[in-house]
């Protein structure tokens, strides 16, 4: 009998039941409270129909009693229930999708509250059904007797497994992204609103990084959607693998993608994350037998020094990943306040280029490449430079870029094509000339024609032609690329594969591409001479992997005499940088060829240091709890040119305020009248966009308790950790009054 049939014959008997019927259950058939045994089995019915349980607890919160249909539920027998806490039976659901999350249950016991349709697990291990999961709802009421003492918990169960899977699962699409298994942006949005509100309370760090995928759109082109969700599906692996549990990753919709790092603020460790999942996510992708390239650029915003709310972060990212692609893809951004107007700027700088090539306003440079035997130059390097009329030097840096994206590269391409082939006519037929070629320019089918017809127009031999080449041109159809490769070398110009070494993929490259040249990347000789650095075995195993491979390497930016010692003694043949020459006009490199053989002697410092770069801008010297005003001339990763102080001696302990919180600790090397130089405690790092930032910036926070912005703050005394009533010093040096910025 159920629960159900007990209560229809109830309900149909009106005192006209039969007789029988009325002496058990009384006059209208209704059962009397005094009925403890018909009560007792409408209980037992209730507990077998399965509609629900009852449970009750002692005062000690352990359980005395349990339906023994919830037990078999379970799969426990009833002592393993009965006697133990309650709270070490079930547990408040660690995720409650939709809902807030509910105090734990040993709380609500604790407090003897009442309980009313609390989701609980059942604890896992205490079932004997590995992996099974059971979830119920539980209600109950504190009992007390007359005096006011607890006697424990009266309640009633129900399971709810289906019902809270379903939902669980209807929460898990509403929040994860169903290809990839991400975050979807819905729940990244919901998670970065969390950390930010609770960070700032304890005035924590949170970064946030946006990204997308380059050449993504191509991969969908060529080889159609259903690879292109292959694709995103390793993307998403490879991220989760560089990631690990330093931060949440979500993917926001088609190739974008979002990463949360709570409490990392340090731009050195920001700068080489980014640049780690740049190149894993630049690594070839095998899809259906066939390989796709992509690449990916990073934007990077910290809260709270970009913004302490959701949108300031957003927004900030953002604005940085756009600068990252507009720089030239492959890299990375940090936020700062000069991005702004970064849109507006390269829309200027696209018009401004296009009546440069009309104006013929560009021109060719040519650094040397030396023979190290004998110091003989075998060949130049065309660089292209613009000198805008009203901007000065423009850096092919950010001229370069821009003509990638706006389609302008492969004009600008074939002009220094043409331009360097007609120059090296003029040289000596030893010499060789080298051009630029860009990856956007390498994909163009009709690249091969480009040279073809540049080489007849000014009858350079080919062999005298060499296109340097990077890895960023194997991200387009493989196809296309070998047939590229092909006609090329039919031609008979040669080959070089610039900057090796700095990506992930190059020995595949050089299995399948015909180069007849490898150029050691630069950042590989600026490290080359430092302590605790590989960059020498680097370099030395490239030059051996080169002659194995019957090539040549030139080794590129060798500035100083230990480096170039260096370079020799691991085999280096040839040379390109600044201690042989910086890049020559046209008009002297034939001047010094004249003579009908071209030799440079080396010629630098004995040692090399970090590269200075030269400005005029105004910054902060903090000594003691004085602060003074000063014009920082030089800076590099490791010190600094200051000037606009007088009487500072050697060895004195400063620190400098380069603005947006940034607080340079360094001492005092060298002093000549209103001039210093100085040496950074803590080396600053690359912001991704050429400059250098110091690691770490002083908390808005802490800024905000000391009055306003250190940059901000007005000559004189200046309080950096000084407390009230304290007595200030007198300032030690001559700030020299007439300094501008």
């Amino acid at each position: 009998m159920t629960v159900k049939s007990i209560f229809r014959g109830l309900a149909g008997r009106n005192g006209a039941g039969d007789a029988a019927g009325d002496t058990a259950a009384g006059a209208n058939g209704v059962i009397s409270h005094a009925d403890a045994a018909r009560r007792l089995a409408i209980l037992d019915d209730f507990e077998q129909a399965g509609i629900g349980w009852i449970w009750a607890g002692d005062s000690e919160g352990r359980l005395i009693y349990i339906s023994e249909s919830a037990a078999q539920k379970l799969d426990q027998p009833l002592e393993a229930l009965l006697g133990h806490p309650l709270a070490a039976l079930f547990e408040t659901d660690p995720y409650n999708p939709g809902e807030r999350s509910d105090r734990p249950l040993t709380f609500q016991l604790s407090a003897r509250n009442k309980i009313t349709d609390l989701t609980v697990r059942f604890v896992p291990g205490k079932s004997k059904q590995e992996g099974r999961q059971t979830w119920w709802s539980i209600s109950g009421h504190p009992k007390f007797d007359a005096n006011g003492d607890f006697q424990g918990y009266r309640g009633s169960a129900k399971d709810i497994t289906v019902e809270y899977e379903r939902k669980l699962e209807d929460s898990r699409l509403a929040e994860f992204d169903s290809l990839t298994g991400l975050a979807n942006r819905h729940r990244m949005n919901k998670r970065l609103e969390a950390y930010l509100t609770a960070y700032k309370a304890a005035k924590r760090s949170c970064t946030l990084m946006m990204l997308d995928l380059d050449r993504f759109k191509q991969v969908n082109d060529t080889f159609g959607h259903p690879a292109g969700d292959a694709l995103l599906k390793q993307v998403a692996e490879r991220l989760t693998r560089v990631v690990g549990d330093r931060g949440e990753i979500g993917r926001l919709g088609g190739d974008e993608f979002q990463i949360i790092l709570p409490d990392l603020d340090d731009r050195g460790k920001l700068g080489e994350l980014a640049t780690k999942i740049i190149q894993i996510i630049s690594l070839p992708y095998a899809i259906d037998n066939e390989r796709a390239v992509i690449g990916t650029s990073v934007g990077i915003a910290i809260a709270p020094y970009d913004g302490l709310e959701k949108d300031d972060l957003l927004r900030g990212s953002d604005l940085a990943l756009y600068a990252a692609k507009n720089g030239g893809r492959g890299q990375f951004r940090f936020y700062s306040t000069d991005l702004k107007d970064e849109a507006e700027e390269a829309r200027l700088l696209e018009d401004d280029l296009r009546e440069a090539l009309v104006n013929d306003q560009l021109e060719l440079h040519y650094q040397p490449v030396v023979r190290t035997k004998d110091h003989m130059v075998v060949g130049l390097e065309a660089l292209m430079r613009w000198e805008h009329p009203e901007r000065g030097p423009i850096s092919p840096g950010q001229f370069i870029p821009i003509a990638e994206k706006s389609n302008l590269i492969n004009q600008l391409g074939e002009w220094a094509l043409r331009r360097a082939c007609q120059d090296a006519t003029q040289w000596p037929e030893t010499v060789r000339v080298a051009v630029n070629v860009s990856a956007v320019q390498f994909a163009t089918s009709g690249f091969p024609a480009i040279v073809t017809n540049a080489l007849a127009a000014t009858g350079l031999a080919p062999d005298r032609l060499e296109l340097e080449l990077t890895e960023s041109v194997f991200m387009g159809d493989s196809e296309v690329i070998d047939d590229t490769f092909r006609l090329l070398k039919s031609l008979g110009v040669r080959l070089a594969l610039d900057d090796f070494g700095t990506g992930y993929s190059s020995l595949s490259y050089l299995r399948s591409a015909p180069f007849d040249k490898l150029k050691v990347d630069k950042s590989f000789v600026d490290s080359c001479t430092q302590k605790d650095q590989n960059s020498a075995k680097i370099i030395a195993a490239i030059i051996g992997l080169s002659d194995a491979l019957g090539m040549e390497t030139t080794v590129e930016g060798v500035e100083a005499f230990d480096q170039f010692n260096l370079v020799c003694s691991k085999g280096a043949r040839f040379i390109q940088g600044y201690i042989y020459s910086k890049p020559l006009r046209m008009e002297d490199a034939v001047a010094r060829m004249e003579s009908g053989e071209f030799r440079i002697e080396p010629e630098g410092p004995d040692r090399h240091r970090s590269e200075r770069r030269s400005m005029f801008r105004r910054i902060g010297v903090i000594h003691i709890d004085h602060r003074y005003d000063a014009l920082l001339r030089d800076l590099s990763t490791t010190g600094a040119r200051i000037e606009g102080l007088i009487g500072v001696p050697v060895d004195t302990g400063l620190v400098l305020d380069l603005g947006a919180g940034q607080l340079a600790v360094c001492t005092v090397t060298r002093a000549t009248e209103a001039s210093i130089a100085v040496e950074f405690e803590t080396p600053l790092v690359t912001d991704g966009a050429g400059g250098l930032c110091t690691r770490h910036r002083v908390s808005p926070y802490a800024l905000a308790a000391a009055g306003m912005p250190l940059a901000a703050l007005p000559a004189g005394n200046y309080p950096l950790a000084t407390n009230a009533g304290e007595s200030r010093s007198t300032p030690q040096f001559t700030q020299v009054s007439n300094i501008a910025a």
